[in-house]
């Protein structure tokens, strides 16, 4: 008898280390009684009748992350590849389902990922792919969704995180892009040069306004102090021709001096003798009278002889 009470011992402790077991957080056992389904046991401290029953591996109860490529057509032949992340969980009352229906959950979610995004992105051009990501995205999540959550997996979420066509489409659309901006950037360089136009035609429009409005003023003045200086002159005894011939005569020297204190300037010199001033002045009367005279006669003139002629 003392000779077995060690294996004894050693046989009865295999059975109780054996029949005990831990289940951690966040995963889920599944026991079988002669190969049948048992129970289902979560986090914490259990036990089994040794031999009976056996327990499975530990079923992840987290939320898990797959990623998959694929690659397909758009509308407009142009082979892009998606990437999609879908994120799936199995609920804690589906362990059962999702341990004895479903061999491998990632080829079977990936198939449906193919399916949908090449049924989907074939009818779409290469823009309105990146602009509706978001719908193929929820496209996806609905198919499975549907198909999934009878094998005990719900699923979280689902993106479209890349979309990446082919490098010479890439660098045609970079091209696109380039010029496009190039364009609205001359649109508005030409729209900058025409206000800048207009606004230096205005300037400039201004300047010309003050500029004559500057000289008729300048030759306002000028025109008062002559009657002034000619008045003065007047009442100093010097008759009106005398007085006009001397301011004449005064402003032909203001000139010669002008000219003179420039360099580059031109000198025209007149005739310089006594009855300079009073010939120039009568020159003017002159020819003003002459022009005066050509003036009336021509408004004098009759109509009539002039439609003879015309007749």
């Amino acid at each position: 008898m003392s000779v077995f009470l060690p294996f004894l011992i050693l046989i009865v402790a295999a059975l109780i280390a054996g029949s005990v077991f831990i289940v951690k957080q966040q995963t889920a056992v599944v026991v079988e009684r002669w190969g049948r389904f048992h129970s289902i046991r979560f986090a914490g401290l259990h036990f089994k009748v040794p031999v009976m029953d056996t327990k499975s591996k530990p079923v992840n109860l987290r939320i898990q992350q797959l990623d998959v490529i694929v690659e397909t057509k758009t509308k407009d032949d142009v082979f892009v590849h998606l990437k999609v992340s879908t994120q799936y969980q199995i609920p804690p009352d589906r362990v059962k389902d999702a341990y004895y229906k479903l061999q491998d959950p990632a080829g079977q979610i990936t198939s449906y990922i193919f399916d949908v995004v090449r049924a989907e992105v074939p009818k779409m051009r290469l823009d309105d792919v990146f602009e509706r990501k978001d719908d193929i995205a929820i496209a996806i999540k609905s198919e499975l969704n549907d198909a999934m959550i009878d094998y005990g997996y719900d699923i979280i979420k689902t993106l479209v995180t890349d979309i990446d066509p082919d490098a010479q489409v890439k660098a045609a659309m970079n091209r696109i892009n380039a010029a496009e901006r190039q364009k609205v950037a001359a649109q508005y360089e030409g729209d900058a040069q025409r206000i800048l136009i207009v606004e230096r035609a205005k300037a400039e429009a201004e300047s010309k306004r003050l500029q004559g409005k500057g000289i008729a003023d300048q030759r306002r003045e000028i025109a008062k102090g002559l009657e002034e200086s000619v008045d003065v002159l007047n009442r100093a005894g010097i008759n009106p021709q005398e007085a006009s011939a001397l301011i004449v005569i005064t402003q032909h020297y203001d000139t010669l001096q002008a000219i003179g204190q420039d360099t580059r300037s031109n000198l025209i010199l007149l005739p310089n003798n006594p009855n300079a001033a009073s010939n120039m002045l009568n020159d003017m009367v002159a020819s003003l009278v002459s022009a005066g005279k050509a003036m009336e006669m021509e408004k004098q003139k009759p109509k009539g002889k002039d439609n003879q002629g015309k007749s």
